[in-house]
């Protein structure tokens, strides 16, 4: 029996413990069953998806780096109806067990957003919120990230509000976080999901070409973490809504960071890749770490940082 009161509350999703899983590495949940019991985690957070189903990029599309990988898979998805057709019952199912669902939203125009987040909404009564990932390249300028200003963050989630009264989750790119989290919040985003992948690039020095199919890819990984600390703590020191902290998670102790800089929940992603139980396995550390440190519930420490 946990000695510790884990559950949280991440916006208005209701998890039965702060540990959750980042988007892309984790599959739909399902492929993970055979490995442990998914219900036992405090939610999962799908791959993203939208309206229409997107090819992604060519391969190759991950490369391994000194402690962390490169990713430019270009969010390949089925589509909204692909996606619940494939994966719909399953998560019914995880919900009725226990393990939240949150849905995350792409797109490259607010239009696409708007679409398949109402796809979202009729399809999709599983999901127990939506993350928004703000970091898709906007097609009408020019490929900039959706949210990579204030002004442009902020006008996806006005634009977006209205579409739902389920929980909000805006995913930040890597940079001004604490004035987008802050635009963010003021247009009535429940939470935020912070990090996400860092730009990077590898070069293959016998052929001179880009590891990838691609010059530039998304870094994640342990060589994040302290990048990702960082930015969750300067975001919680912004707004007064939750946080879901993301970026090299490999055990219970980084997952314990991530809640001493503010963060209310803290989401397992490359670990996934390197070890299929990482994610039940860092809720037992969590535990762990924070009844040796005499902790009752688990809010204790969140945001308890002396820095």
């Amino acid at each position: 029996m946990t000695k510790v009161k884990m559950d949280v509350d991440l916006g208005g999703v209701h998890m039965q413990n702060p540990i959750c899983t980042a988007s892309g590495t984790f599959g739909n949940g399902r492929q993970f069953e055979s490995f442990f019991d998914v219900s036992e985690l405090g939610a999962i957070t799908c791959k993203g998806v939208a309206a229409e189903p997107w090819a992604g990029n060519p391969a190759p599309r991950l490369a391994e780096i000194t402690s962390g990988i490169m990713n430019s898979v270009g969010l390949q998805n089925p589509g909204v109806k692909g996606f619940v057709e494939e994966y719909g019952e399953y998560l019914a199912g995880l919900d009725e067990r226990g393990c939240r669902v949150i849905c995350q939203v792409a797109g490259h125009s607010i239009q696409e957003y708007i679409d398949a987040l109402d796809l979202f909404e009729e399809l999709a009564p599983f999901a127990a919120g939506f993350e928004i990932n703000i970091s898709c390249p906007n097609i009408a300028c020019g490929g900039a990230a959706m949210g990579a200003t204030p002004e442009a963050a902020a006008e996806v989630v006005r634009a977006l509000r209205p579409h739902t009264k389920r929980p909000i989750l805006v995913k930040l790119a890597p940079h001004d976080v604490a004035d987008i989290a802050r635009a963010c919040e003021a247009e009535g985003a429940d939470a935020l999901t912070l990090i996400n992948t860092i730009p990077g690039m590898a070069i293959d020095v016998r052929t001179y070409r880009s590891r990838l199919s691609r010059p530039t890819a998304g870094v994640s990984g342990p060589c994040i973490h302290p990048i990702a600390v960082r930015m969750v703590w300067e975001a919680a020191h912004a707004v007064k809504i939750p946080i879901n902290g993301v970026g090299g998670v490999m055990n219970g102790e980084d997952a314990a960071e991530f809640l001493l800089a503010g963060a209310s929940a803290v989401s397992i992603g490359t670990a996934n890749l390197v070890d299929p139980v990482a994610a039940p396995r860092i809720l037992s550390e969590l535990e762990a770490w924070a009844e040796s440190q005499g902790v009752k519930d688990i809010h204790e420490v969140i945001g308890a940082c002396r820095c």
